[in-house]
């Protein structure tokens, strides 16, 4: 692992906290900007919700790229990679409620993410290759990296976990519990505001 790609991958929880705390500290909120920031930061925990149900708690590892299975079910049968897709998602999704230095630090902040994951799912790339050879060379000529495919992608030779959303949700508990926190206080905050 690359040291760039190791240090993205091991710090990858903590890396939204300095956009997060610009998010607070200039939030600017209005109607319309909660309103289209909730609805886009809520798919992305879907999704997320919906990977995890498949992926289980492997996904919260941050010592190295690994996994058991070849996911290609639910929403890995549509985009390789829908953690990353659903955070992006959230972060850009908490940035328009907030509307924080609207537009600027939203679009910075998809670059960053654009670029962490790159280095990441490099790495998890790699790995899979190694690991699941032809099965994964399929998968990923398939299956695009970050832009959903709308038919899933099949292979029934390949085997999965089930479906577990009780799983799902212990898994993406700290998750929930962070995008309940920020939405809330960002929520809060426009209302101080108003009155």
């Amino acid at each position: 692992m690359s040291n760039l790609a190791a240090k993205f991958f091991k710090y990858r929880s903590y890396t939204p906290i300095p956009f997060l705390l610009i998010m607070l500290l200039y939030e600017n909120a209005n109607i319309w900007s909660l309103i289209i920031g909730i609805i886009i930061a809520l798919l992305g925990e879907f999704i997320r919700l919906w990977g995890v149900s498949w992926a289980g708690s492997e996904t919260r590892t941050t010592g190295s790229v690994g996994g058991t299975f070849l996911i290609i079910s639910g929403p890995f049968s549509h985009v390789r990679n829908p953690l990353y897709v659903g955070n992006i998602l959230m972060y850009f999704g908490l940035g328009v409620m907030s509307f924080s230095i609207f537009p600027f630090l939203q679009i910075i902040a998809l670059l960053f993410f654009f670029v962490q994951y790159h280095y990441i799912i490099k790495e998890e790339e790699n790995y899979l290759s190694k690991t699941y050879g032809e099965d994964y060379q399929n998968y990923l000529k398939n299956v695009p990296r970050i832009f959903p495919r709308i038919m899933p992608y099949k292979s029934p030779n390949v085997q999965q976990p089930f479906f577990n959303l009780k799983e799902g949700i212990r898994s993406e508990k700290r998750t929930l519990q962070a995008f309940t926190i920020v939405s809330l206080t960002i929520i809060l905050m426009w209302v101080i505001r108003r009155f």
